[in-house]
């Protein structure tokens, strides 16, 4: 297994739970670097003052605060000390509330926990109990000097643990901006719906202009021509009627259900007419001329 981002102890009341943080997600994306286009060589990002036009070294360099538009004040490490929080190796369930109620928009960033030798019992009864209340411990703790919000839940026989956004961090609601639905297209939007359900399956889904672009990558690496790229999808430029809009929406969705074969079937070209002779249409175009 990688090496653990974090280790330390999950607490609730008296217990304990020693457990090391590991990343569950990463970022497939393809990284770029800016390169002098003459010779493709790499590009050195230089810092320079915006005062005296000059290259300024790292042992130069302090962080600073914008107190006013171009107005600023140096923040020391000291400055940083002072307002951190006490580092612990806890993270400290303060509350259990229901993973139902968490707002989407909290969610952040999700990390997978293991448990550290001789804590696999307390682990696994904590695992056990949040799956089976629903619910989710909500904590704080501190890594790489940052203070971070977190919920943590059983998920599959493993404890996860994913950041929160604290409440500052929301934009708040802008009201009055909603229009009311009349109940028959709330009908229609209810049934089309009801024509597309399906189960969660995550792996019904990829980026596919990612894949689209590594195999761009991927043939220019290897002196290839360039592979074709995805093609933009067409919006309907006409201003159709909502209600209409559902109604052509779910009566496709039938049609597609009604017409889907047990087996996935090759999809059927059409026939071209042999070189030199005309199409019917042509034909009764020449005749009319004829005439």
């Amino acid at each position: 297994m990688a090496r653990s981002l974090w280790k330390g102890y999950i607490t609730f009341g008296l217990v304990n739970v020693p457990i090391e943080l590991h990343t569950a997600v990463r970022d497939r994306r393809p990284r770029f670097r800016l390169l002098h286009r003459k010779d493709l060589s790499p590009i050195s990002m230089e810092r320079v003052c915006q005062k005296d036009g000059q290259a300024v070294a790292w042992d130069d360099l302090v962080k600073g605060y914008e107190v006013e538009p171009g107005s600023f004040i140096a923040v020391t490490e000291d400055d940083f000390k002072t307002a951190a929080v006490e580092r612990s190796r806890s993270i400290d369930i303060r509350d259990f509330v229901p993973v139902k109620d968490i707002d989407a928009r909290y969610w952040d960033t999700p990390y997978v926990t293991v448990p550290s030798n001789g804590g696999e019992s307390t682990y696994a009864l904590l695992v056990a109990a949040l799956e089976k209340s629903g619910r989710a411990g909500i904590a704080k703790y501190v890594m790489r000097e940052r203070q971070h919000l977190a919920a943590v839940r059983g998920m599959n026989g493993q404890l996860m643990l994913s950041t929160l956004r604290f409440h500052d961090d929301l934009v708040a609601e802008e009201k009055g901006r909603a229009s009311s639905a009349s109940s028959k297209e709330l009908g229609l939007a209810i049934q089309l719906i009801e024509g597309l359900k399906s189960d969660w399956d995550p792996t019904r889904y990829s980026d596919d202009y990612v894949r689209s672009l590594m195999k761009v990558i991927d043939a220019k690496a290897h002196g290839v021509r360039r592979a074709k790229g995805l093609a933009p999808a067409r919006r309907p430029t006409n201003v159709v009627d909502l209600a209409e809009r559902l109604r052509q929406s779910l009566a496709a969705v039938k049609s597609g259900r009604e017409e889907r074969p047990a087996s996935r079937a090759r999809p059927v070209r059409a026939t071209r007419e042999p070189a030199g002779q005309p199409t019917a249409p042509t034909r009764r175009i020449r005749k009319r001329k004829a005439a």
